[in-house]
Formats: C-alpha cells, sequence, structure tokens
C-alpha cells in the first residue's frame, strides 16, 4: 500500500467511518486517492468550517473519530474556528492537511497560501490539538500515524495530521495500532474506595454526567451505576441528551439559575456530587444560584479523579466507571424521580409564534411520528431544545460558536442514517445555511427550522441598546428551492404545525421552515439565564 492508502485503512480501523473535507491543490493527490481507493466514503462540503463541524457532529454521534480533509493555508487555517470548539468540548476530530511537496519546501520560494513561514499552521495547530504529525518519511509515517490517532481516542480531543503532496503515493508498511495502557489497579482501588465512601456518608448524593461520558460511549453503563448506587442523575447543559433511552434515575439538565428550581437545589445543596465527564466551565457552573464548592466535588474528567485537595492521575474514565460498577455490584433501592413533563399540546391557532411554541410544537410533532436526533445552533435554539424532551443533541454548548448547527445535521445524518432536525437562528444559517445546497448529491433530507427575528437576538439581550444587533430579512424560504429543497416561511402557530406535518411526511429534500419570530421574545429559559447572569454579574 501507498501512505495514504495506509492512512486511510488506520483511520478505518479506528472507528472513522466517512471523510468530509474540500479538496485544494496540495490536497488533490490525497483526494485522488480518497475518491479512487473507497476505503472511506468522502463528503465534499461548501466551505472549510462546515467541514469541521461536520466531522465534529460524526464524532460527538458515533463516540469515535471524525475526519476532515482539507488543503494548506487557505483550507485548514479556514477551519481553525471549528477545530478549536471541538478541542474545547472534547470532539475527537482528525484533521488531515495536504502540505507543499518537500521539494518545494526547500525552493527558496514564497509558496502560495503560505502565511509567516511554512511552519505556521504546524505550530497554529499546536495549540489547538493535542497531537500533530507530518508525515515526511515513510518509514515512520505508521508509528506517527498509530501514535496521533490513538492519542485522538484516548484523550478525546482532535488531532493533526500534515502530509505533504509528494509523499501521498510513497510505499508504506501497514500501521499497527498502539496497545492501550491499563490503569495502576492499585491507585483505581483506592480511588474507589474513598469516592464510595464519600457518597455513601453522603446525605444527598447527586450524579452530574458529562460530555466524555458520550465521548467514551459509557451512557448505557453510567445508566446502571446510578440505579446501583441509588443516586439521582443530572446532566449538565454540555451533557443534554445523554441517557435519553436509557433506563435511569435522570431528573433533568442543571441550568444553574435557568433552570427549573428542584434541579438547581439537588446539585448545589448535594454534600456528595459526583461530576463525571463534566467540563469545568462558566457555561456549566457560572450561573449557579449560589456557589458551588468545587473542591468538595467528585470530579471524573481528562483521565484523571480529583476529591477535594487531592488527585488520581492516570485514571480513565471508562477504566473509573467499570470499577465502580464492579464494587457497587449490589443493586441500590429504587430512587424516587419526579421526572419533568415536558410542554405538550400546542395551541394551533393565528397567535404569533414564540421559541416556547417551537419546543411544544417539536415535542408534539415527535410523540407522533418518534424521536429525531437534534443539531443545534447556539443562542436561543439552544436553549429552546432544554424544553424538547431528551433525544440525542449535538450543539456548541459551551464553546457556542454560530454556524454550528446546519453542518452538524449534515454530519449528524451521515453518522446515523437518520434524519435530523436543526434547530439554527438567522445570524447563524448566514454563516453556514448554504452547506443545504450539499443535500441532494448524498440523499440528506433534514428538518430545519429558522428562527428568524431579524437579529442577533441574545446578544441584544445584554446590550440592547446597539443597533448592529439588527439583521435584515433575507427571505431563507424563497432561497430553499435554489439550493435543492422546499422551503415555507410560518408567521403563527397554526402554520407552524402544519408546516412540520407536511415536512415529516415530505422525504428525499431538505425541509426547511422559517419561522417568523418578533424581535425581543425569547424562550423563557434564556430570559431565566440573561436575568441570572445579569443579576449574578451585578453582585
Amino acid at each position: 500500500m501507498n501512505l495514504s492508502q495506509v492512512l486511510l485503512t488506520a483511520l478505518r480501523d479506528h472507528g472513522a467511518r466517512e471523510i468530509f473535507g474540500i479538496p485544494g491543490d496540495f490536497a488533490l493527490p490525497f483526494f485522488k486517492i480518497i475518491e479512487e481507493s473507497r476505503i472511506l466514503p468522502l463528503h465534499t462540503l461548501s466551505h472549510e468550517p462546515g467541514v469541521g463541524f461536520a466531522a465534529d457532529a460524526t464524532a460527538r454521534f458515533r463516540s469515535g473519530l471524525g475526519v476532515a480533509a482539507v488543503t494548506y493555508g487557505a483550507g485548514a487555517l479556514n477551519m481553525v474556528n471549528a477545530v478549536a470548539g471541538a478541542y474545547a468540548e472534547k470532539s475527537p476530530v482528525v484533521v488531515i492537511s495536504g502540505a507543499p511537496g518537500l521539494g518545494e519546501a526547500t525552493s527558496g520560494l514564497l509558496l502560495h497560501h503560505q502565511a509567516k513561514t511554512l511552519n505556521s499552521q504546524f505550530e497554529i495547530y499546536r495549540e489547538i490539538t493535542c497531537d500533530q504529525a507530518r508525515l515526511t518519511d515513510a518509514r515512520t509515517a505508521p508509528r506517527e500515524i498509530a501514535r496521533v490517532l490513538a492519542r485522538c481516542l484516548r484523550e478525546s480531543r482532535p488531532v493533526y495530521i500534515e502530509l505533504p503532496r509528494d509523499m501521498v503515493g510513497v510505499p508504506c508498511e501497514p500501521v499497527v495500532a498502539e496497545a492501550s495502557k491499563p490503569a495502576d489497579r492499585e491507585a483505581l482501588a483506592a480511588c474507589v474506595d474513598e469516592v464510595l465512601a464519600r457518597i455513601r456518608g453522603a446525605s444527598s448524593p447527586v450524579l452530574m454526567v458529562g460530555v466524555e461520558v458520550r465521548r467514551f460511549g459509557l451512557e448505557t453503563k453510567v445508566g446502571e451505576l446510578a440505579r446501583r448506587l441509588g443516586v439521582p442523575v443530572v446532566t449538565s447543559i454540555l451533557g443534554r441528551g445523554l441517557l435519553s433511552g436509557i433506563e435511569a434515575p435522570l431528573v433533568g439538565t442543571y441550568l444553574g439559575v435557568a433552570g427549573r428550581p428542584e434541579v438547581t437545589d439537588l446539585v448545589e445543596q448535594s454534600d456528595a456530587l459526583l461530576l463525571l465527564g463534566v467540563i469545568i466551565s462558566d457555561t456549566n457552573f457560572g450561573v449557579s444560584s449560589r456557589q458551588i464548592d468545587l473542591r468538595k466535588t467528585i470530579q471524573a474528567l481528562d483521565q484523571r479523579v480529583s476529591l477535594g485537595y487531592h488527585t488520581y492521575a492516570d485514571i480513565p474514565l471508562d477504566a473509573f466507571v467499570d470499577a465502580l460498577l464492579e464494587r457497587a455490584a449490589e443493586p441500590a433501592r429504587a430512587v424516587p424521580v419526579e421526572r419533568r413533563s415536558y410542554p405538550r399540546g400546542l395551541k394551533a391557532d393565528a397567535e404569533p409564534i414564540t421559541p416556547n411554541d417551537i419546543a411544544i410544537a417539536i415535542n408534539d410533532l415527535m410523540d407522533a411520528h418518534g424521536r429525531m436526533p437534534i443539531a443545534a445552533d447556539t443562542g436561543d435554539c439552544l436553549f429552546t431544545a432544554m424544553d424538547i424532551e431528551p433525544t440525542a443533541l449535538v450543539a456548541s454548548a459551551y464553546y457556542a460558536t454560530m454556524g454550528f448547527g446546519v453542518p452538524a445535521g449534515l454530519g449528524l445524518q451521515a453518522a446515523s442514517g437518520q434524519r435530523p432536525l436543526i434547530l439554527v437562528g438567522d445570524g447563524a444559517f448566514q454563516m453556514t445555511g448554504w452547506e443545504l445546497g450539499n443535500c441532494r448529491r448524498y440523499g440528506w433530507d433534514p428538518i430545519v427550522l429558522i428562527l428568524n427575528n431579524s437579529s442577533w437576538e441574545m446578544l441584544r439581550t445584554f446590550q440592547p441598546e446597539s443597533e448592529f444587533n439588527n439583521l435584515d430579512d433575507w427571505g431563507f424560504a424563497s432561497m430553499a428551492a435554489g439550493l435543492g429543497g422546499d422551503g415555507l416561511r410560518v408567521r403563527t402557530r397554526a402554520e407552524l404545525r402544519d408546516a412540520l406535518e407536511h415536512a415529516i411526511a415530505t422525504r428525499g429534500r431538505f425541509q426547511l421552515i422559517e419561522a417568523m419570530i418578533p424581535r425581543g421574545v425569547l424562550s423563557d429559559t434564556l430570559a431565566r439565564f440573561v436575568a441570572g447572569v445579569k443579576r449574578l454579574t451585578q453582585k
């Protein structure tokens, strides 16, 4: 095999199932081999940020590798924001960038797509990936590939591989996957002893689950663990959608001042809060109604477990969960859980649409036709999703980049084979909504619901006096036909209900529903969030 075939085979053997990409001259030889070898299917999109977001979504949904392939400079640097988001939110994306050939690099000429130096791109990606490799020697390439792919999966973070264009066809030996290093048994046993003692001695233990539980495919085990320990479970906002469809004492999502008071009190008054894979961020804890002393929590994240002032290093989350399950072998008494009742029963009348109405309409739709995976953009789209019955959800909830939703939805359909629902605001749709034009080539038919208030409305909530928050009315629904789908603009609740029913019944083309929402109208959850942030920042 040649080096490109070796790389593609290694990606497949490590769990990758497709590649998203955009070709360019430094990457053309590699793309040719991708296409002709058929080792992995290739989906080309229209702009590199969309490539990164789509690959990220496949990684999140599948709990495995997502792959993004681009050209040097103008391609890879265009994707920096998407990869930074994947790093922040712990998504295992493999970035493969074409690069100038070895001979070109020593020509003494400045090369097109070069920024400062030929090494600048590599150094930039060093900041937003957990490992990097430049495949300039076919003799060492298999070891380099094995190392970065193993680390990508072990840390659940992006890695970067640079492939000079004159190396793609060089003969190369296959990749031998790195063996995983087992956790220290004695350290793991001591850690589990201490954690169980803390939980069993507590009067109000609580388990909060976060993104790493999904990244490492642990949802079923964590549901069983909660039942055996006899503790209630909440998700972080980044972990929204976790444990949906799994038997577990799940009481809701912790949103601090923006959430349900009973869930907020449960978390904030806990004397043994076990954080499994929860990123310690302002999104998760910056809006707490009362300050949580994180020193008194139990944190299992980033291959370590911390209790108070000391840390057990080199404890992978999967090994920790397995050890807890082994020790908590006797099922505890069932936890009495008051499950949240999500809003249903849309009043299909002539009243204007609000974000709350959209959540109700989607709950009604899924009751009638079954659950759909959801890709949500940032802003009120995400907060509206908090009022939708839990289902598989991908969103940039911590990094909070705009433009994630539409390409992430395409990645969801490619990875799952299921039809996704995409929630996106008009501002974010202006950025990456045009990726819908690629649906027809690949047979994707998502349902896209644009919350259009002709505004960057979440920004307005914090700075209402600024006119730059106003956006023009682009008439997105009328553009859908040219992109290969169907579009419909709706203004009333009755029109919203009918449009969703039509969309779910129509397959083979994407369905775009442009829901017109008056400026200043927020979901109840976002309104509470904004009020809470303002209250906390004014203290």
